[in-house]
């Protein structure tokens, strides 16, 4: 067994390096060699090799997976290229003849188990979230629970994929209408969900018949290898999901063989714009089916009648999840005249109160590490531009005490709409207050973005939260509410945030083909 050692700032001790023998009882090899790792994590479901046909597959290289709280090594994982990815979508492809063919029953049956073996290692699967992307142990909890109920979710719309018969003009003939699997989907995943943006995903393409190649982030790989152990002991068959992680120097290469590869009928892709714009442009060539969810700048909208403490509540839930690192956080808080002032205070107060910055292993923290130095430069740059024309600095505003990629929760007022956080996804715990004095004002500045994920508002005024709900341009609209994710309900935006919608009965079909049989002669 590896040999704890303390990490002298926050008290949370790491593993030294260790070598994990063969996985009791047969199957597949055991995982290779483990770095440097925190303590308690599951030395059965951390892999390090990509998953390709059912089985453990090394690659010629390795990179390092840090802990962005410390900067800690965690292990090396393989560094897959073009070739890997390509020899990955051939066993997806072979996979697909016998998967699509199973009865839509097995397939649930086999999801189901997947989703029973998650929440048996729900606290394993935990701990390896917040090691690898710095999110609280509790949070990484939620989004555990988040991502089985993709998995319980679409095993049972796997049943409930229907189609259709058509009355025609012509006795001699009927019509029908058939769902069919797509085939092979790439799904390429972000960071800051390691696990809920995989299943979300994976979920509906496997109980629609299609099999998958997950390319993860870089900086998360841990969790869709610890998803693939625990598919392969569900007994989804070899082949039918797969994991190819990248370095950051490899990513490009890679997600470039997945968009243009002939056996590859469906790209799903969470992360940039700019990022989901190159996809896009690879996967024209082939004229592959896409859905895409991309950035977002979601408005948070306090109107003179809303509920200030209700607000409030919202704005923290909204805001700060994650460390302000979701893609569905609200980026610019647009608040009214005559509720500013208090809206202003009441949130710096509850900010200082409630959020308390750590590691995401100490108990009580809830503001982890931003995932990288990148990030942070972000958060500073936006405050930095800010501050110099004119905002005010209410809270916050600088790197923790901590250091490394810790930054402190920020509130600015005084905002307009030619700084930098008003324009831009900030992606950080920095809430720019912006005052406006009239519903139509708050539209124009709302919409003005060429992104539309989600958007918020809070008022008491029946009309006015018909009229504004119907008016925002986004795809996902919180009334009176922070929180809005569910796996019943559609994800997704409009314009520049995205093409086509996950989750809910409506996920599914975006890995189904619409095929119509004429019967003639009849």
């Amino acid at each position: 067994m590896a040999t704890c050692v303390r990490l002298p700032r926050c008290g949370a001790p790491r593993l030294r390096p260790a070598l994990l023998g063969p996985r009791a009882g047969g199957g597949a090899p055991g995982p290779g060699p483990l770095r440097t790792y925190a303590p308690g994590l599951p030395a059965a479901l951390l892999r390090t090799d990509s998953f390709v046909g059912g089985r453990w597959v090394p690659a010629a290289a390795a990179f390092p997976v840090r802990d962005p709280a410390s900067g800690a090594e965690l292990g090396r994982v393989a560094d897959c290229g073009a070739p890997e990815a390509r020899a990955a979508v051939r066993a997806a492809h072979d996979a697909f003849r016998g998967w699509k063919g199973a009865l839509a029953k097995e397939r649930s049956a086999l999801l189901r188990k997947w989703y029973d073996l998650m929440m048996q290692h729900k606290d394993d699967l935990a701990r390896i979230i917040t090691a690898e992307s710095g999110k609280p142990l509790k949070e990484a909890q939620g989004e555990v629970l988040y991502s089985a109920q993709f998995l319980e979710w679409f095993s049972e719309e796997a049943r409930r994929i229907y189609g259709d018969v058509i009355s025609t003009a012509s006795r001699e003939k009927r019509a029908l209408v058939l769902k069919q699997p797509v085939g092979v989907a790439a799904v390429i995943t972000p960071w800051n969900f390691p696990s809920a943006m995989i299943t979300r995903k994976v979920g509906a393409a496997l109980a629609a018949g299609c099999t998958v190649v997950v390319k993860p982030a870089e900086d998360t790989p841990f969790s869709a290898l610890a998803l693939a152990e625990l598919a392969n002991q569900a007994g989804i068959p070899p082949g039918a999901y797969n994991v190819v992680p990248c370095s950051r120097r490899r990513a490009q290469e890679v997600g470039e063989a997945l968009c243009t590869d002939p056996l590859v009928s469906k790209i799903s892709f969470t992360g940039s714009t700019a990022t989901g714009k190159a996809l896009l442009h690879h996967a024209a060539n082939s004229v592959k089916r896409v859905s895409m969810e991309l950035g977002g700048l979601a408005p948070f909208i306090v109107f003179d009648s809303a509920n200030v403490d209700q607000a409030v509540a919202g704005a923290m839930a909204s805001k700060f999840r994650n460390s302000g690192q979701t893609c569905v956080c609200s980026n610019r808080f647009l608040v009214q005249s005559g509720i500013h002032d208090a809206f202003v205070s009441k949130l710096a107060e509850a900010m200082r109160a409630s959020l308390r910055v750590g590691n995401g292993f100490e108990e009580g923290t809830t503001q982890g590490p931003l995932i990288n130095e990148k990030a942070v430069e972000k958060v500073e740059t936006h405050v930095s531009d800010a501050l110099a024309k004119g905002a005010t600095l209410v809270t916050g505003g600088k790197r923790h005490q901590l250091g490394n990629n810790f930054f402190e929760p920020t509130l600015l007022s005084n905002v307009t709409r030619d700084m930098l956080c008003a324009r831009e996804e900030t992606f950080g715990p920095l809430a720019p207050v912006i005052k406006f004095h009239t519903e139509e004002e708050a539209l124009v500045i709302a919409n003005a973005a060429d992104v539309g994920l989600a958007g918020y508002f809070y008022s008491q005024d029946p009309a006015q939260i018909w009229r504004v709900a119907e008016q925002l341009e986004v795809g996902m609209v919180g009334v009176n509410e922070g929180l809005l994710s569910a796996v019943e309900c559609p994800f997704g935006g409009v314009k520049q945030s995205g093409l086509g919608r996950e989750g809910s009965k409506y996920g599914i079909d975006e890995y189904l083909e619409v095929k119509y049989v004429c019967l003639g002669g009849l």
